[in-house]
Parts: C-alpha cells; sequence; structure tokens
C-alpha cells in the first residue's frame, strides 16, 4: 500500500472533519451570544422601563457596565448594553430565535435593529438570509436604499406584509424583490459624456461589482449575443441567466429615456429565445431594458407591469443620499397612489 497516498488521504478527511466541527462551534456560540445579548437587554429593559425618569435609566446602564467590565473584561461597555436593549425593544423572542437558526450574526442583528420601518426590517432580514449578504454588503444595501428600489416598496402595506411572510415560509425571491429601480452602478466611473459602447465595456471591466448590484442570483451568460432572424443579424447586449427565477434574462442598455420601440426590440430577442433557447425545465425568458433617464407615463400606457419586460433607470453618478431618499420617497407615494386609482377602476 501506499503510504505517502495513503496518509494523503487521510489528512484531507481529517481536516474536513475539523473545518466541520469548528464551523458547528462557531455557529453554535455565535447563536449563544446572540441569544445571550438578547436575554440581558430584555432584562435591563424592564428594570429601566419600571422607573419614568430618563437619568435612572442612564446611571443603571453605567454601573451595571462598570461591574460587569470588572468581572469580565472588555465587551461590556455602555454602548454594548444599550445595543443589547435595543435588540429586545426591536425583535420579539420568536424573531431572535428565527435569525439565530438562520445563522445571522450578532453584527447582522445590529445593523437591522436600527431599521424603524417594521416591513423594512422584515424585506432586509430575509433579503440578508436569502441572498446569504455579509454585513459588509447588508450595510450597503441599506445605505444605498435597496429597498426603496424594489417595486415592493411601492405596494400597500398589507401587501408587502403578505409577500414578506411568503419569502420567508417558500424562501423563494418574486421577481418584485430581484428587479429594482433605479441601478446604481457608480462604481462604472462613467461620467459626463459616454456611448453605449462605453457602457457596456465598463460593465464587463466590473462584471463582479454589477452581478452585485443586479442580485447574487444572475449569472453572466454572454455579450453582444448574435442572432439572426430572416438573415438579418441582431446583438443582445448582454444576457444572464437567474438561477432562481430559472431563466434567461436579456439586458439592454439605452442612453436618454426609454422609447416605444425599444419594447418591440426586446419583445423580438426574447421571442427568438424562447423559440430556439430555452430548455425545457425553464420559464419564458425577461427582458430588462436599462435607460439613463426614466420615463414613467411610457410604462403605464404600453402596459409593461403586465408583461416579463422590465424598465429602469441607472445613475452613474450618485446624487446625495438626502436627494436620492427625496427622489424615491416622490416615486413610491405616486406609484401607491396609481395602484389604488386602477384598483378602484376596477371595482
Amino acid at each position: 500500500m501506499n503510504i505517502e497516498k495513503t496518509s494523503s488521504k487521510l489528512f484531507v478527511d481529517v481536516k474536513q472533519m475539523i473545518s466541520n466541527a469548528r464551523r458547528k462551534v462557531a455557529v453554535t456560540a455565535n447563536s449563544e451570544l446572540i441569544l445571550l445579548y438578547w436575554k440581558v437587554g430584555n432584562r435591563v429593559r424592564k428594570d429601566v422601563l419600571n422607573n419614568s425618569r430618563a437619568e435612572y435609566g442612564k446611571q443603571i446602564v453605567k454601573k451595571l457596565s462598570n461591574k460587569l467590565t470588572i468581572e469580565y473584561g472588555r465587551g461590556w461597555s455602555e454602548n454594548q448594553l444599550r445595543h443589547c436593549i435595543r435588540s429586545a425593544e426591536t425583535f420579539q423572542k420568536e424573531q431572535i430565535l428565527y435569525a439565530v437558526r438562520r445563522e445571522l450574526s450578532w453584527t447582522h442583528i445590529r445593523s437591522l435593529m436600527y431599521i424603524d420601518d417594521i416591513l423594512k426590517r422584515q424585506f432586509y432580514m430575509e433579503m440578508c438570509i436569502i441572498e446569504r449578504w455579509d454585513t459588509r454588503l447588508l450595510n450597503n444595501r441599506i445605505d444605498s436604499m435597496l429597498f426603496e428600489r424594489t417595486a415592493i416598496s411601492k405596494k400597500p402595506k398589507k401587501l408587502i406584509k403578505k409577500e414578506l411572510d411568503k419569502l420567508q415560509k417558500d424562501n423563494e425571491l418574486p421577481d418584485d424583490l430581484i428587479f429594482r429601480n433605479p441601478y446604481l452602478l457608480d462604481f462604472l466611473g462613467l461620467k459626463n459624456i459616454y456611448s453605449e459602447k462605453d457602457l457596456e465595456n465598463s460593465i464587463l471591466v466590473e462584471m463582479q461589482q454589477f452581478i452585485t448590484e443586479l442580485g447574487s442570483d444572475f449569472a453572466f451568460l454572454a455579450r453582444q449575443k448574435r442572432i439572426t432572424i430572416d438573415n438579418i443579424d441582431y446583438h443582445i447586449d448582454l444576457l444572464f441567466y437567474h438561477r432562481t427565477l430559472q431563466c434567461l434574462v436579456v439586458i439592454e442598455l439605452k442612453l436618454g429615456k426609454f422609447k416605444p420601440e425599444h419594447k418591440g426590440q426586446i419583445e423580438l430577442y426574447l421571442r427568438w429565445l424562447n423559440k430556439y433557447e430555452k430548455r425545457k425545465n425553464e420559464k419564458a425568458p425577461i427582458g430588462l431594458i436599462l435607460c439613463s433617464e426614466g420615463n414613467s407615463e411610457h410604462i403605464e400606457l404600453l402596459m409593461l407591469e403586465d408583461s416579463n419586460i422590465k424598465l429602469a433607470q441607472y445613475l452613474t453618478e450618485l446624487p446625495d443620499k438626502k436627494i436620492l431618499e427625496k427622489q424615491l420617497t416622490k416615486t413610491i407615494k405616486k406609484a401607491k397612489k396609481m395602484k389604488n386609482k386602477n384598483t378602484n377602476n376596477k371595482l
């Protein structure tokens, strides 16, 4: 028997055993830590809430922090105790247990618990779990206002809650959470004057970041994919596959505003792909038209919301966060007003 071969195989097996054990220990430790922090926060919160004086609460937290630091060393600062209290104020016990089961870390919890809106917080928690965001990406998503950029934010609160509960149960992303508007492409480094080719080239150079902005389930397939119809060649800008939706996704890049002819162009591409490229287990292809300027009335009149064509704006330069927030808030209000109007008309 070859000793070197046997020892190498043994090393690989034992290494795997050690790695698995370490991972289980880390998961268990993380779970216990989150539960401990929540229980500590809940206990302190009860004492503080039993007295209406704010100064009393501050003194309680300060004295407790000093005693815990003497007993256990660093890690129990006043700030940390306030994080613990906040976790107990924000999450019910079953919500914390759910987060623990889904292997979120304390740093995830700490970011989530400072989101005041309950539905928005639930959105980020579920997306974080499904797409396996680390805390850095979670904070980036929160800062870039991902919730406000998805279609779900433009729905009535009851419907948002229903869809998020379904997401938690089924663990599958619907279209409303996959596609967003606008897309933030500031990482491309494009400013002032650029062409569609410049935009496409920059995306290819920064493909990893582009996919991060699109969403983790997008897989890049081709650039300028040639298709031939009646001996005429056409070229699809970018072709992706989405693992959750199980379908091809065509992305067409446009400068300026959306035009009606863009719809006809992408419909042609989608029908060709549906006929010649779609596999038996796949769903019908989806088209995403990215324009540098919005054109909301065209979406309504061309009934794009009821089709497999998505239209979104992209930003190559980020405005001030307050300006972006104001724009998105205005868009959400307008969309909700339109949905209510359509609902009343149907009634």
